[in-house]
Order: structure tokens, then C-alpha cells, then sequence
């Protein structure tokens, strides 16, 4: 049984999906694809980097923390620009910022990675682009949500799977610098001309008059007030993309580390990625059947699991099983939670309530990729900052099954009925 109508639709209602729904939703997924490939130019090349920049890998590593908050807080704002000034344009200026961003870290010292990274390629870039089309895809869906921003969100997979062997070919033969400066090139090509094929959004059917009920009911989630349950979904997902970010950030720093090369650490990468982008099609679909936050609860599950073994084997064989596991588990749980704000919220809201969602998930992943960079320093080993990750899974767990037994109590109802669309 599903948990909730999906983002508050009526059943009655005549849906607003199309055959130019998934235009929208293939033609944001070409975008991130190429978006998204900007985040892995320093999880590839942080070995070469750190030793070019003679610093420590906590230092490095900040920088990838910094991408991740930029683009967690850039999505705040550009979410409310994109609903003013629209969609073409908010993107058409991320993905120049991105650009720019990718050039200024070229230019060689560590200030000028962490501005280029946190401010350019993140705030004002990955921003602008994925916390935008993110809403805008929503707005194109009604039944089949959770499918539509599972398939854009693996965009960040698809990149995986493609430019980590090719980023590392470029950084072995031309170096990291110019490595960066090319494909800051690639995307001002391929994504500018992509914004001139996004149409606007559907306005959605107004939606039935509901039956009267008492003020305090209809501004309540779960009892709790609307705010609250907000401030849960995003401390939610703070904990869990913690452990989300050590694997992505620093796995094949860990496998190069041990003694694998570096082309052998890439495709470990690649295949985490892959491994994720087809899990992230059937999450998508199970978000689709039982609500987001229960979606949450199972991915994050399987995270658990599979970051906690990444403590028992440093074999080749063994750690490429893990990866691979790995990304079958985090893969559906960041879409799960837009689902899940869409679910409980009204449509009206989404602009700002899942940029916030994302910008504290982000805010995670900064933070556990710069975790585990520190520990690593300190240890000189992965293991305690893996450790930390389970600690911070379990919290994630903690939160949101106590979300689900508000919602749901011991009865198998409709979750929300009392959130107007």
C-alpha cells in the first residue's frame, strides 16, 4: 500500500505527466550528467593534487567540502532566483559558473582551489543547476514522482561511470590543471545549448476543497508542526550522507593507499557509480509504492551495511563487491528524501523546503568528507573515520524510523491527510 498520494495529488485529478514530462526529465538528466562530472575532478585526482600542493589531505579534502556546501546553500538561493528570473536563465548562469570555477582551481594555489570550488563550481554553479532542476522536474510529475527524480539524480552516476577513467588518463598524461581547464571547456559546450530545450512546468489542476477541519489539524504533520518535521528530515539526512561521503569522496585515495592502482581505484569508482545508477531506477520506483521516508529507512539500511564492510577486507576482489554494494544501498536515498518533502508538504513549497533538505544533506557530505580526510591524517589509516560513519548511519536511522512511527502510529493509514496541496 502506499504510503501517501503522492505531493498531496488527488487520485480524481486528471495527471499532469505527458510525453513532454520525460523530455523534461532525459533532457535535466543529459545536464547532470555533464554538471555532476565537475564534483570528481578532486576525488579522482586527490593523490596527485596533494602531493603537487604539497599539503595535507584534510586540506584538500576541504575543498571537496566546501563544493558540497556551496552547493547545498547555492541551491537555496538560486531555487527562489530560478522561480523569478527562470529556469533557462538560473542554469544557463550555473553552468558558466561552474566553468569559471573549474579554471580558477587550475590556477595552482590553495586559495584559489577552495574559492573556485566553494564558491564558483558550488554556490553559485552545481547551485544554480542540480537544486533547480530538481523542483522543476517535480513540477513535470504527479503519479510516477519518485521514478522521474531517481532517473535525473543518477545523472551524478552517470558521470561516475564516465569521467573518472577518463579524468585519470588526463590527469596521468596532461596533469591535473589542465585536466580541469578541459573540461571546464566541455561544459560551457554541451550544457548552454541544453537550456534552450527546457520548457516551463505544467501549472497543476486545482485541487478538490477538502472537507472542513480544524485549523490546528491543517497545520500539522504528525502532530508536530510543520517546521519541526522539516528540521527531523534534515538532520536526517545530515547523518546519513556523512557516511555517504567517505566511500564517494575518498575511495580511491583508500584503494591507492593499500597498495591498488590508481587505474584500478578509478574503475572501482566507476563501478560504485554504475552499480548505484541502476539501483537508483528501482528506488525510484519503491518511493513510487511506499513513500519516501520508508524508502529513506531501506537505503539507508543497506548503507549501513555495506560501509561497515569496507572494515573486514583490504582485497581487491572483496573491496570491488563492496563498492558495488555500496552504491546499490546509498543510491536511492537523497531522491527518497525530495520525494518524501513532496509527500508531506504542499507543491507550493518545494521551491524552498527540498534546496533546504539538499543544502543540510550536502552539508553532510561536506562534513564527512572532510572527516574522514582529518582522520586519515591523524591515524594514517581509513578505518576510524569508516567506523564514524556507521556511528552516524545509525543516527540517520534512529530519526527517521521515529518519523515513520509518527506518521504511521500502529495503523496502516494514509499518512498525510491533513496537508493541503
Amino acid at each position: 500500500m502506499a504510503e501517501a498520494a503522492t505531493g498531496g495529488d488527488a487520485a480524481g485529478h486528471r495527471s499532469i505527466e505527458s510525453r513532454a514530462s520525460w523530455r523534461a526529465a532525459f533532457m535535466t538528466l543529459a545536464i547532470l550528467s555533464i554538471s555532476f562530472g565537475s564534483t570528481l575532478l578532486i576525488v579522482v585526482g586527490m593523490k596527485p593534487m596533494q602531493e603537487a600542493l604539497g599539503t595535507e589531505r584534510a586540506a584538500l579534502a576541504l575543498a571537496g567540502s566546501l563544493l558540497w556546501i556551496g552547493t547545498g546553500a547555492g541551491g537555496i538561493l538560486m531555487g527562489w532566483l530560478a522561480d523569478r528570473i527562470g529556469l533557462r536563465i538560473t542554469v544557463a548562469i550555473g553552468a558558466c559558473m561552474i566553468a569559471g570555477g573549474l579554471a580558477l582551481s587550475a590556477a595552482g594555489p590553495l586559495w584559489a582551489l577552495y574559492v573556485g570550488q566553494g564558491l564558483m563550481v558550488g554556490f553559485l554553479g552545481s547551485g544554480g543547476v542540480y537544486p533547480p532542476l530538481l523542483v522543476y522536474v517535480s513540477r513535470w510529475f504527479d503519479r510516477r514522482r519518485g521514478t522521474a527524480i531517481a532517473l535525473i539524480s543518477s545523472g551524478q552516476y552517470v558521470a561516475g561511470v564516465v569521467w573518472p577513467s577518463v579524468f585519470e588518463r588526463g590527469i596521468s598524461s596532461l596533469g591535473w590543471q589542465a585536466t580541469m581547464l578541459a573540461y571546464a571547456g566541455v561544459v560551457l559546450v554541451v550544457i548552454l545549448p541544453l537550456t534552450l530545450l527546457l520548457r516551463p512546468a505544467p501549472i497543476p489542476p486545482a485541487p478538490p476543497r477538502q472537507p472542513a477541519l480544524t485549523a490546528a489539524r491543517r497545520h500539522r504533520v504528525a502532530g508536530l508542526h510543520p517546521n519541526v518535521v522539516q528540521a527531523l528530515v534534515c538532520l536526517a539526512g545530515f547523518c546519513c550522507c556523512i557516511p555517504m561521503a567517505i566511500p564517494s569522496a575518498h575511495l580511491v585515495a583508500f584503494c591507492s593507499g593499500i597498495g591498488i592502482s590508481p587505474t584500478h581505484s578509478a574503475v572501482m569508482l566507476s563501478v560504485m557509480l554504475a552499480s548505484a545508477f541502476v539501483a537508483r531506477q528501482a528506488w525510484g520506483a519503491l518511493a513510487d509504492r511506499i513513500g519516501g521516508l520508508r524508502t529513506v529507512m531501506v537505503g539507508s539500511a543497506f548503507q549501513a551495511l555495506a560501509i561497515a564492510s569496507f572494515l573486514l577486507t583490504q582485497d581487491e576482489v572483496g573491496l570491488f563487491v563492496i563498492a558495488a554494494a555500496f552504491g546499490l544501498g546509498f543510491s536511492g536515498i537523497i531522491p527518497a528524501y525530495s520525494v518524501a518533502v513532496r509527500d508531506l508538504f504542499p507543491a507550493a513549497e518545494a521551491s524552498w523546503r527540498i534546496p533546504l533538505v539538499l543544502f543540510t544533506a550536502m552539508g553532510g557530505m561536506a562534513f564527512g568528507s572532510w572527516l574522514a580526510g582529518g582522520v586519515y591524517d591523524h591515524f594514517g589509516y581509513y578505518a576510524p573515520a569508516l567506523g564514524l560513519g556507521v556511528v552516524f548511519n545509525v543516527a540517520n536511522l534512529l530519526i527517521v524510523g521515529f518519523l515513520i512511527l509518527r506518521l504511521t502510529g500502529m495503523r496502516r493509514s494514509a499518512l498525510w491527510p491533513a496537508v493541503a496541496p
